[in-house]
């Protein structure tokens, strides 16, 4: 058997198309036109707080699912964000491998989806990918970091649109800050974890531990909304 060649950061190494990337994209599009053609869809797939807390039927997976829908009344949502990712996953994914870029994005959409519940009105509803959106950013920062290069514009970058969260209404913040955290806590795994045979071991015991950290505070953000 040949052995597969991995990339600089452990993954298995590819063509160097981000087809984890294009699906990514495509599922919003595809999602996005559903919530077009029938309206009740979104009401299926956003996620507040509440969706989690114990006051409403549990719904935990619209942590995930969020992360898939978008704003219908403004296309910009959507076409922001896709390009994007776009962007960041024509960089990543062939710097990490599939399997931990899907990993990265996953976790940091996990993330924002936390952070709405941990700071947010867990009354109001928020969808969208800039949580995870915002993961890559914080990822490519690391990743970049790692390997000596240059970060100035991706600190602007990045910057610029979390002010623009705090700055105009109607934005989830929260989720921005979330994907931020658990974007560059992911991609830290990845590009530090101890080089040698145990590495891949390393890196994906770091990443269970990440979904641990997600659940252990999901729990806790769901008691502390019924307590109060």
């Amino acid at each position: 058997m040949v052995p597969s060649t991995r990339t600089v950061f452990g993954g298995k190494a590819t063509d160097g198309r981000p087809l984890v990337t294009y699906a990514l994209i495509i599922i919003n599009v595809v999602v996005f036109g559903l919530q077009m053609v029938f309206p009740s869809v979104t009401s299926h797939l956003v996620y507040a707080g509440l969706y989690t807390s114990g006051y409403l039927e549990p719904e935990p997976w619209r942590m995930l699912t969020s992360v898939f829908a978008h704003s219908t009344s403004f296309v910009g949502h959507i076409a922001f964000n896709m390009y994007a990712l776009y962007i960041c996953g024509r960089v990543l994914e062939p710097m990490l491998g599939r399997l931990r870029f899907i990993a990265l994005y996953l976790i940091a959409g996990l993330g924002g989806s936390v952070a709405v519940l941990l700071i947010a009105d867990p009354r109001v509803p928020v969808l969208g990918a800039s949580g995870a959106v915002f993961g890559l950013f914080a990822a490519m920062f690391v990743l970049f970091r790692a390997r000596g290069g240059q970060t100035i514009q991706l600190v602007i970058l990045i910057a610029i649109n979390l002010a623009i969260g705090f700055i105009f209404p109607g934005i989830a913040w929260q989720a921005h800050v979330g994907g931020l955290v658990l974007g560059a806590a992911s991609a830290a795994v990845f590009a530090y974890a101890p080089k040698g045979p145990q590495r891949t071991m390393m890196q994906w015991a770091g990443t269970a531990l990440l979904v641990l950290l997600v659940v252990a505070l999901t729990f806790y953000g769901a008691l502390n909304i019924r307590l109060q």
